[in-house]
């Protein structure tokens, strides 16, 4: 018999849950080749029957983030949740990034707080630039993320990260790593189209397999064992500052698009991790 594996999916209702569905289709087949069972089910009802849980569909937590958190918070010990409820949680409000800064963990220059006049006046002065991005400090897929320019009127926007518009990401682009059961997957370079600075898919983004330097291993390791605790899957979203450095623009191990796309051995990869954290935690 099939070891089931509960896959948190978005909640009923969601705009994007058939997306979801359709994009959980190459791990499913997977799953199955390595005698696990995926049973979808909305992340807001918690813990199923199976085995185990991964949160990797999870989609659209930022716009629930009470019923998110409670979830986490509620997570029984004895039930696995892949990955861990509090790396979730740590990892659902982008102030992780003080704390990957403060382990020494080069980041996207950033300040966190009310975005409202004032305070983007002084980013603008801080970080010396022509443009900022503006968004919330929970958010996902560029979900009301703004590109301000110097003297641009700015609406108030609650608890929100600031941070200088890096020309990168229309050039080399936002470099992202896959990191799987601990160890490197695959990785994508994406491209924001011409004029933008978003590189989803949506907003005309490219994407494009990547041989990652050892410059960008290194970061992505480094900010990999800053966590606190160990990710079965993680990916790190790194992009070129100004200096010529690679720095952080983010660490996503609660949804990430693991880019199957582009490295169809992804699910198997994650088949294989799920069995073996199955196997550990049964010892």
């Amino acid at each position: 018999m099939p070891v089931i594996i509960d896959m948190l999916m978005p909640v009923a209702g969601d705009p994007y849950a058939e997306m979801a569905a359709e994009t959980l289709l190459p791990y499913t087949q997977a799953f199955a080749d390595a005698g696990l069972m995926i049973t979808p089910r909305p992340w807001d009802l918690g813990p199923g029957d199976g085995a185990a849980a991964l949160a990797l569909f999870a989609w659209g937590y930022h716009h629930r983030v009470a019923a998110w958190q409670a979830m986490l918070a509620a997570w029984p010990a004895d039930r696995l949740l892949l990955n861990p409820p509090a790396l979730l949680g740590w990892n659902t409000r982008k102030t992780y990034l003080s704390a990957l800064s403060a382990d020494a963990v080069p980041i996207v220059p950033s300040w966190f707080g009310d975005a409202d006049q004032a305070s983007v006046d002084a980013a603008f002065d801080a970080f010396d630039v022509a443009e900022l991005v503006v968004k919330p400090q929970i958010s996902g897929g560029s979900y009301r993320t703004s590109r301000i320019a110097r003297g641009d009127s700015v609406d108030l926007l609650p608890q929100a990260i600031i941070q200088p518009l890096i020309p990168a990401v229309g050039d080399e682009g936002e470099l992202s790593l896959i990191f799987i059961g601990g160890a490197f997957s695959n990785a994508a370079r994406k491209v924001a189209k011409p004029g933008d600075f978003r590189v989803q898919p949506q907003f005309g983004g490219v994407f494009t397999p990547l041989d990652p330097s050892v410059e960008a291993m290194a970061i992505a390791r480094h900010a990999l064992a800053a966590l606190p605790a160990a990710p079965l899957y993680a990916r790190v979203d790194l992009i070129r500052l100004a200096d010529g450095t690679l720095a952080l623009m983010e660490l996503e191990a609660i949804e990430p698009d693991l880019y199957p796309d582009l490295d169809p051995e992804v699910p198997a990869r994650l088949a294989t991790a799920v069995g073996a954290a199955l196997a550990t935690a049964a010892q």
